[in-house]
Parts: C-alpha cells; sequence; structure tokens
C-alpha cells in the first residue's frame, strides 16, 4: 500500500507514520499527517474503500491533523480510478436498471431512512446549527457575515425565484426544522403547507411556528409526498430530493406537478453529483450512503431534468449552481460541532458517534472543493406560468 501510494500520490503530501516506521508520500501543498493506531484501518480501506476509512476513523484505528485535506487528496488520487468505473456504470445502466427496478423502495423504508439520521438526539442539530435551524447549504452573498445571515439570504433567494406574494398558497416538501417556511411566511406573507415524515422535525417546527405567531399561516404536516393533496401557486424543496430513492424520482416530479397549479412555480435545492458518475453512484454504498445517509442517492443534473421531462409537464427555466458556499457551511457546522463537544456527551452522543460526525462533515467539505460534487438551486414551471417582462416597451 505505501509503495503504491508513494509512486502515484499527487495533489499534496500524507506522512504516515504507525510507532514503528514513517513514510513520506507524494510532494507540495498541504502536507497532512496521518497517525496509524492499528493495522486494520490498512486492511479496511483496501476491502471497503471509503467505508473502510470511515470505519477505521470511528474506531480510532488512525487519525489525521487535517481530515479535510486529506480527503481531498483522496478524491484527487481515485479520479482515474472513479473515471473507469463511471464508464462502466453507464455501459451496465440498461440492465442494472432493469434489475434495480423488480425491488422498489416502499414508503415505510424512506420513513425509516429518513428517522435514522433526523430523528437523532435534537442536542446534536442544536449545537451543530445556527439560529435557523436550517440543515443545507447557506449563501454567502459578502464577506463577515454570520451563518444565520448566510441563511436567510439563501431562503430569500428561493422566495425570490419563486415570485412570492401576500396571495399565494405555498406548499415545502421536506420541511427541516422549519426555518424556510417562517421564513416565507413572516418575511412575505403567504400561507405555507409543510411536510416532514422525520417525528422530531415536525414536533420542533410546529413549536418554532408557535412560537412566532405564525400558526394561522403555516401547517406542519407528517405525511410522505406522495400522500399530500390540494392544488397550490409555488412549491419549494430544499435538498430533500437527496432522501428520494433513484427508482422514485419520476414518482416525486409527477406529485410536484400535481401539486401545482396550471400557472405554478417549482424551486428545487439539490445537492449533485456529476452527470457522467450519476449512474454509478446510485447504486454505490459510499460512506455517506452506508454511515450516514441509509438509502441516500444524489442525484445529477441530467437526472433531474430527464425524469420532471418524463413525469410531468414542468420546464426549467433557471438554476444557479451555488456549490461554492456549501465547503463554508460544512465548515462551520463543523466548527461548532467541535466546540459542544461537553454538550453533546451529556446528550449520550459517545466519542465514536462524535468522530464519525467530524469525518462526516470534513468528508463533504473536501468534495465540494474539489468539484466532486456541487449544489444547485432549479426552478421549474407549469405550462401557464408567464414571466414579467424584462421591461416595457415605451412608444417613441
Amino acid at each position: 500500500m505505501i509503495r503504491l501510494l508513494g509512486r502515484r500520490l499527487r495533489g499534496g503530501t500524507v506522512v504516515v507514520e504507525d510507532g514503528r516506521d514513517h513514510w513520506k508520500l507524494g510532494d507540495g501543498e498541504p502536507v497532512v499527517n496521518v497517525t496509524i493506531h492499528d493495522e486494520r484501518a490498512w486492511s479496511g480501506l483496501l476491502r471497503k474503500g471509503s467505508v473502510g476509512l470511515g470505519e477505521g476513523y470511528v474506531e480510532g484505528w488512525w487519525d489525521a491533523d487535517d481530515l479535510t485535506d486529506l480527503v481531498r487528496i483522496l478524491i484527487v488520487n481515485t479520479s482515474t480510478l472513479r473515471s473507469a468505473l463511471d464508464g462502466l456504470g453507464q455501459a451496465a445502466t440498461p440492465l442494472v436498471d432493469q434489475l434495480a427496478k423488480l425491488r422498489p423502495r416502499t414508503a415505510a423504508q424512506d420513513r425509516s431512512n429518513v428517522q435514522a439520521h433526523y430523528d437523532l438526539p435534537g442536542e446534536l442539530f442544536e449545537v451543530m446549527l445556527d439560529e435557523t435551524m436550517a440543515y443545507s447549504c447557506a449563501v454567502f452573498e459578502r464577506p463577515g457575515v454570520t451563518l444565520a445571515e448566510a441563511q436567510r439570504a439563501k431562503f430569500d433567494r428561493l422566495c425570490r425565484k419563486l415570485r412570492l406574494r401576500p396571495e399565494d398558497d405555498i406548499v415545502e416538501i421536506g420541511t427541516g426544522w422549519g426555518g424556510f417556511a417562517i421564513h416565507a411566511a413572516e418575511r412575505y406573507g403567504c400561507r405555507v403547507t409543510t411536510t416532514t415524515i422525520s417525528d422530531a422535525q415536525r414536533e420542533v417546527a410546529a413549536k418554532k411556528v408557535a412560537e412566532a405567531g405564525l400558526a394561522d399561516r403555516v401547517t406542519v404536516l407528517g405525511r410522505d409526498y406522495r400522500e399530500l393533496e390540494g392544488r397550490y401557486d409555488k412549491l419549494v424543496s430544499i435538498e430533500m430530493i437527496e432522501a428520494v430513492d433513484w427508482r422514485a424520482h419520476d414518482a416525486f416530479f409527477g406529485a410536484c406537478s400535481r401539486l401545482l397549479r396550471p400557472q405554478g412555480l417549482m424551486a428545487l435545492q439539490a445537492i449533485t453529483i456529476a452527470d457522467r458518475s450519476y449512474e454509478r453512484a446510485k447504486l454505490h454504498d459510499d460512506f455517506i450512503r452506508k454511515m450516514i445517509f441509509p438509502g441516500g442517492c444524489i442525484p445529477s443534473i441530467e437526472a433531474i431534468v430527464r425524469s420532471a421531462r418524463r413525469a410531468t409537464d414542468l420546464i426549467v427555466i433557471d438554476l444557479e449552481d451555488i456549490g461554492r458556499h456549501y465547503a463554508e457551511t460544512l465548515r462551520r457546522w463543523d466548527i461548532a460541532l467541535r466546540a459542544g463537544r461537553s454538550r453533546l456527551r451529556d446528550a449520550g452522543l459517545d466519542e465514536r458517534f462524535q468522530r464519525l460526525w467530524d469525518l462526516y462533515l470534513c468528508y463533504c467539505e473536501a468534495a465540494f472543493l474539489e468539484r466532486h460534487i456541487s449544489d444547485v438551486q432549479i426552478v421549474l414551471a407549469k405550462p401557464g406560468w408567464r414571466s414579467e417582462p424584462a421591461f416595457e416597451l415605451r412608444a417613441v
């Protein structure tokens, strides 16, 4: 393993020691120091890839002085392998898709997967997130802003793209802890129906809505998106589609289209993977999918557009990549989580759990910095929607 890495490592330097030996791999910046505490760290990495890397770190088999830089170097050095696997994934897609569709995921499995991540002790998210409790990419519009300001800027960006007005009825798929629903009702005066299949999120969101005095304008439901009824002027979903199995993308967009009035607008914020990597990644259990988000599936832009075309009459009218803001969002979450270790311990979240989340946040930060994944805001319109003129024609 050392000989292999030593010959090929690029994009930085990794200094490895295990108490007996010392190796310097690669060249240049950044320089990351890795300490191996248990030789099982090597076999785990070789046998299981990123899952083995994560398991070894959680068990304390290895440490690094900068997890983010280490993962960035690993991403750079696995690009050739991923490219080859991407090609195989695309070639095998027709057969694999037919076999996989014989075993569709149920709504009960979706609920169980979501609750496994979001129904963790509330102290975790209270420590990690800002006062808006937004667990999605913020938008840092200028230097020096707080995370809460950046999250509200993200909410405002979506509200403006949806052209929200006081008379609008809006439905939100994926409540989170109520941040967007409260913001839209409070700042734009519209009526919001929001739904989540996380019991913990529904309870917290409903409480926050009541405390904000918005119970007459915001309704918090505990329904699956497939169970929603009624028609709305606008629809928003913020980083919820990653919890939707790829086999259910058509059902998801079909439900969104059904819920919108003929002149409606939909805003979708989604973490995305490169189009060429989607077919491989949708079936591959990496560290995140195995240990953090069970059943998760990061879509590609092509997959989103293709599904919307198949299942709906929605048309993409706007797309903005905000992925450059996610690395900073994750960095701030990581700082907050490390600063709140004692409170997490008091809540029963032990050292193994905290190591898991340290690696998770740094792993994702590295992935966004290296453009391995990104984040987009997409606006889709029903056929009856008409945009306002860019300017008024005046008689000369």
